[in-house]
């Protein structure tokens, strides 16, 4: 019985230990005018291990999505993707332009200088979840995590 209580206490360490290795750096959302339904969130997510992100639910909206925007032809086109896979050790950015989270159905205007409640649902290579709270300062309309450099 000692036995497979200490092999149960010591697998639920492991898993946590795994998902702790999942970090989330320089979150931010846009801010919105009144009435607007609609803003993105923009972060760069890094795992130690093999994993991706499944899913995604934000506070201030109603709906939250993994969007993706590439190229066709000439033309921007944005979609929304099931999964974003996070390759071991590499960093991947959720940006204008490529990979990001869009918050839909906003229940209010999100306003410069406040922080947005985002949880991140990460699955292992074993197929387990897990959730990864981020809070992200609300930015201007304006603002380019590019600007400034």
């Amino acid at each position: 019985m000692k036995r497979q209580l200490f092999a149960l206490i010591a697998g639920s360490l492991f898993s946590s230990a795994v998902f702790a290795q999942v970090s989330v750096s320089e979150p931010w959302v846009r801010a919105t005018v009144p009435a607007q339904k609609v803003t993105g969130a923009f972060m760069r997510v890094q795992s130690a291990a093999p994993a991706r992100l499944v899913g995604v639910q934000a506070d201030v909206a109603g709906r939250a999505e993994l969007h993706e925007m590439e190229m066709d032809g000439q033309t921007m086109r944005m979609r929304r993707v099931e999964a974003i896979e996070l390759p071991a050790g590499k960093p991947v950015n959720l940006a204008s332009g490529g990979y990001h989270v869009m918050l839909f159905d906003l229940k209010r205007q999100v306003k410069e200088g406040e922080n947005v409640a985002i949880t991140l649902t990460v699955q292992d290579a074993a197929g387990k979840k897990q959730d990864v709270k981020v809070a992200a300062p609300v930015r201007p309309l304006t603002y380019s995590a590019h600007s400034g450099h």
